[in-house]
């Protein structure tokens, strides 16, 4: 396969991200180094274009195609597609290790000029939309996965609501209120229904990746991959629990099916053997007020999470509940599994394709 070499400046040029503060609204997305931040009234830029992060997360170069938005933290491209295919360039860079070309001091940044100077080899614009193309089918897969999650978790999310926001629950009719609670129900805190437990210091053994020896995850207070930090050898958290965000990302909740390990500024709870399910107790935490939304707090300690006083149904409602919730997580798990064969799969066969050694 032949190749030809661009510096970037030859196949594409750099436009600069506004400021969104005056924006209304609306329908089109607005991006940052981190992804899409909100939706507004007017749009920057309308094509297919590639996102390069000028602060913040070097690595998370994104594609988009239509009308957006991005802010300062983020460049936009307008790309010669005479030369190039805009998604080919987006696996292409992704590829690319670009963190050597950090330019910041305390906040990794990048320049227009340090991206104009990278050079790429490029095979013909027909072999990179054959590329392109394959790519591209297992990104559809995984985002229609990844839909089906959303929805699937919507749906026990709703069913909680219905059952225990909205008191809709089977047999609702018959079942007087006492208090403005169901009759049988009760107020406790929520150290009397779980062990609650700081996350500690990062394990002496941690590895990037799962390996044979290191299949445990440790999970930090960070939002992307669900604060997956590593892999360690052996778990400090066997039963299946609730982790919260105790600083920084104030009030992040998860769930966390498998044995793990929890770092500092990360609460684990782990329901006792009261009857609480951990699914009920999941999204009790996730949709209260304080805690699930986010709080005005600094942090979250220990003996604040503690104290807090939550409604517990009774038994055989929480069991009902929980088979429901266990099903769709179940099936939530096989996607997820399926999703990171996917990903596997792309990302073995991306720099083969790219290097010519595999033929499309």
């Amino acid at each position: 396969m032949e190749y030809t070499t661009y510096k970037l400046s030859d196949i594409l040029k750099i436009g600069n991200g506004k400021d969104h503060s005056s924006l209304d609204d609306g329908e089109y997305p607005v991006l940052g180094s981190g992804g899409v931040m909100r939706y507004a009234n007017q749009y920057l830029y309308d094509g297919e274009s590639v996102l390069l992060p000028r602060k913040g997360t070097l690595n998370n170069i994104q594609y988009i195609k239509g009308k957006f938005w991005t802010v300062d933290t983020c460049y936009y491209t307008i790309i010669n597609q005479e030369k190039v295919v805009p998604y080919y360039l987006y696996r292409m860079l992704r590829y690319l290790d670009l963190s050597g070309l950090d330019s910041g001091a305390s906040i990794p940044s990048m320049t227009s000029k340090c991206y104009y100077g990278i050079k790429i080899k490029l095979p013909s614009i027909s072999t990179q939309r054959r590329i392109a193309s394959i790519l591209s089918a297992y990104d559809n897969l995984i985002e229609n996965n990844n839909k089906r999650i959303k929805i699937l978790e919507q749906m026990a999310e709703d069913l909680y609501k219905e059952w225990f926001v909205r008191f809709r629950f089977p047999g609702h009719e018959t079942t007087p209120l006492e208090n403005g609670i169901p009759k049988g129900w009760e107020i406790k805190r929520v150290d009397e229904l779980a062990k609650i437990k700081a996350g500690g210091d990062r394990p002496d053994i941690c590895e990037d990746v799962i390996t044979d020896k290191c299949k445990v995850p440790v999970y930090s207070n960070g939002i992307e991959n669900e604060g997956l930090y590593g892999f360690t050898d052996v778990a400090e958290i066997n039963k299946a629990s609730v982790t919260i965000s105790a600083r920084g990302t104030i009030g992040y909740v998860c769930l966390r099916r498998v044995p793990f390990v929890p770092i500092v500024r990360l609460l684990s709870v782990t329901p006792n053997m009261s009857g609480i399910s951990v699914y009920y107790l999941y999204y009790m935490l996730k949709n209260d007020a304080v805690i699930g939304n986010g709080t005005s707090q600094q942090q979250i300690t220990v003996p604040m999470l503690g104290r807090k006083k939550i409604l517990v149904p009774e038994n055989s409602l929480i069991d009902s509940f929980t088979a429901k919730a266990e099903n769709i997580w179940n099936e939530i798990d096989l996607l997820k599994k399926a999703t990171a064969n996917l990903i596997k799969q792309r990302d073995l066969f991306l720099p083969r394709l790219m290097s010519g050694k595999l033929a499309v």
